[in-house]
């Protein structure tokens, strides 16, 4: 699969997330003490968190819901035309689902669900983040100071989705979104089970695997990136000092290249730390990567093999049938 360099990028980058989680409180206290983000606003139910360098005035929304999970994704369209062009290839597909102006410091939002039924928010105009005297940064083109707290986390990086059907996902994220498959797990008659998407130059923003329940609208976990490997290091002992459930790493994945930490938020959610150093993709025909059962059987670069929960746990949980 070659991806076509005369292609128009309509997306710049994803946006703020919604997560949601059934202790609210607690969640926001491992986003701020062990992560290192900044609560900024809250309502009755919900919190509003800051990554230190993200130039939008929030992150990531903390929900109160009686089972986790991700709430609304929002994308970035990459000029007010962009915005007009995406909007119409969701209403010609059928994803429309309408508009809202009552998300925080957006403006219009179209509103767009992909086959799965994940809701994503497009949207161009956005509130840029104000620092304060107690976070004003010394170097005017950072975001805000360097919070020295947990794992530091510098800026939202991708979100890994399950879904039902990786094929029909896949058509959409590059006809309707025009993104790019990077790298992609296939099954032994070829098709695709996990799919790899860019939207501008970085190696993956959009991650789609196959949910093994056959449920449609689950999370397998959102991740934020940090500045360096070390700072995943210290995030492990952070998490270890502080009870939260490491599930993995820290390690290096074949796919990606990425270096990772997942740990398990007191909500239930997947949440992966990851080095901000990752591959960039600047070819403009890049060709996708494809990885067969037997290369992922070796387990990830450095010989780890991937744990059973992996591959079963997602949000909200579903509850295994017997028999």
């Amino acid at each position: 699969m070659t991806d076509d360099p005369d292609r128009r990028r309509d997306l710049a980058h994803v946006g703020p997330v919604e997560l949601y989680t059934p202790v609210l409180e607690k969640s926001r206290d491992f986003f701020v003490n062990q992560m290192g983000l900044r609560e900024v606003h809250r309502d009755a139910t919900s919190v509003y968190l800051h990554t230190w360098d993200d130039y939008q005035s929030w992150t990531l929304r903390l929900i109160q819901r009686d089972t986790a999970g991700v709430g609304r994704t929002y994308l970035r369209a990459a000029s007010p035309q962009a915005l007009d062009r995406l909007k119409d290839a969701a209403k010609a597909a059928g994803l429309h689902r309408g508009v809202v102006t009552d998300a925080r410091d957006l403006g219009e939002v179209h509103l767009i669900a992909d086959p799965d039924g994940h809701e994503l928010g497009l949207y161009w105009d956005v509130d840029w983040y104000a620092a304060d005297d107690t976070d004003r940064p010394a170097l005017k083109n950072q975001a805000a100071a360097y919070p020295g707290r947990g794992a530091n986390l510098r800026r939202l990086d991708h979100v890994n989705y399950l879904t039902a059907d990786v094929p029909r996902t896949a058509a959409f994220l590059r006809d309707t979104l025009g993104a790019r498959c990077t790298e992609q797990i296939v099954k032994d008659d070829g098709s695709p089970q996990a799919i790899w998407y860019s939207l501008g130059n970085k190696s993956y923003d959009l991650v789609y695997t196959e949910d093994w329940t056959g449920t449609r609208g689950r999370l397998h976990h959102l991740a934020f990136a940090t500045d360096t490997r070390e700072e995943i290091l210290r995030a492990a002992d952070v998490c270890l000092d502080a009870g939260v459930h490491i599930e993995t790493g820290p390690h290096k994945h074949a796919i990606q290249q990425t270096f990772f930490l997942y740990v398990w938020e007191p909500g239930g959610n997947r949440i992966e730390l990851c080095n901000a150093g990752a591959r960039l993709i600047l070819a403009p025909d890049w060709k996708t990567i494809s990885w067969t059962r037997e290369e992922r059987a070796k387990g990830q670069a450095w010989g780890l093999k991937t744990i059973e929960s992996f591959h079963t746990h997602g949000t909200p949980v579903v509850p295994i049938q017997n028999g």
